[in-house]
């Protein structure tokens, strides 16, 4: 009997620790590729009146890595997905020598730089790509772009911070480059000291306190906002333009600083460049 009633107690025991121990494990959301990110509020700067302003935000998932060569490809391949570039027949590259951008024939997401240059890699981020672009491959996958508010909070590491970078508040720690920037004088001399002269493989710098990867440098990444252009743009393009946040290669802090968390700058939605990607979000469930 006693026999019995010792079994007994152990299977309840064992029972019970199974228990605590599942009710213990980490939530997750069903998507190894994205980070959970709890809402709350960002405190931040209007990118038009630059005062201080406060953001309430709902949990969200963010992609962990920007949206690859080889990931566009495979969308491209399953949808037959023409991009803008390849409508248009061109798409905007700096030249080094020439120290400008172009509009360069042949330029896409497959080859960067025009034909008669290599072709993507296709571990880097997608280029090339528009926000039309970029907005098409986000509903194909069941994700959206992120607002350039989500974009932040997830920079900050969902936390309320006014440290300079996603990483901390230096570009160089412990003798280690932490992004992909310029490293010189923009646009005559680019060192290339962080190891890359254009885009690096996605995540190769390392990850932020929260799992994201590129969240500073390597490409500029497209967001959801709308938004006006001001001064000398609107003299040159009324176009209502699109936000893009986190920095890019050609990123000089002298020139550029768009790798901090508070770097924003904008484009038109149909514009391919050498220098923005992105990377898709989606709404907590």
């Amino acid at each position: 009997m006693k026999k019995i009633q010792k079994a007994k107690t152990t299977t309840l025991i064992t029972l019970l620790t199974s228990m605590l121990l599942v009710s213990f494990q980490p939530v997750t959301h069903g998507d190894e590729t994205m980070v959970y990110i709890n809402g709350g509020t960002l405190t931040t700067t209007d990118p038009v009146t630059e005062k201080y302003i406060e953001i309430k935000l709902k949990p969200y998932l963010l992609d962990k890595k920007l949206v690859t060569v080889s990931d566009f490809e495979t969308f491209v391949k399953e949808t037959h997905y023409l991009t803008e570039a390849e409508k248009f027949g061109n798409a905007g590259v700096f030249n080094d020598r020439l120290q400008q951008w172009e509009l360069v024939d042949g330029a896409d997401f497959r080859y960067p730089f025009g034909r008669n240059k290599p072709k993507a890699e296709g571990n880097h981020p997608v280029t090339q790509v528009s926000w039309n672009d970029a907005a098409a491959y986000a509903q194909w996958i069941g994700k959206r772009l992120p607002t350039q508010w989500e974009w932040e909070h997830a920079a900050k590491n969902g936390e309320q911070t006014r440290q300079r970078y996603t990483w901390g508040e230096d570009l160089v720690i412990a003798g280690k480059y932490k992004a992909n920037t310029w490293q010189g004088t923009f646009p005559s001399y680019n060192s290339g000291e962080d190891g890359y002269i254009y885009t690096s493989p996605v995540g190769v710098f390392g990850a932020n306190k929260i799992g994201l990867t590129d969240m500073g440098g390597n490409v500029w990444q497209w967001c959801q906002d709308s938004i006006e252009p001001a001064g000398r743009d609107a003299e040159i393009d009324p176009a209502t333009r699109r936000v893009i946040r986190g920095g890019s290669f050609l990123c000089d802090p002298m020139v550029c600083h768009g790798f901090r968390i508070a770097g924003r700058a904008a484009s038109t939605p149909e514009s391919s460049m050498l220098h923005i990607g992105f990377r898709c979000a989606k709404d907590a469930q």
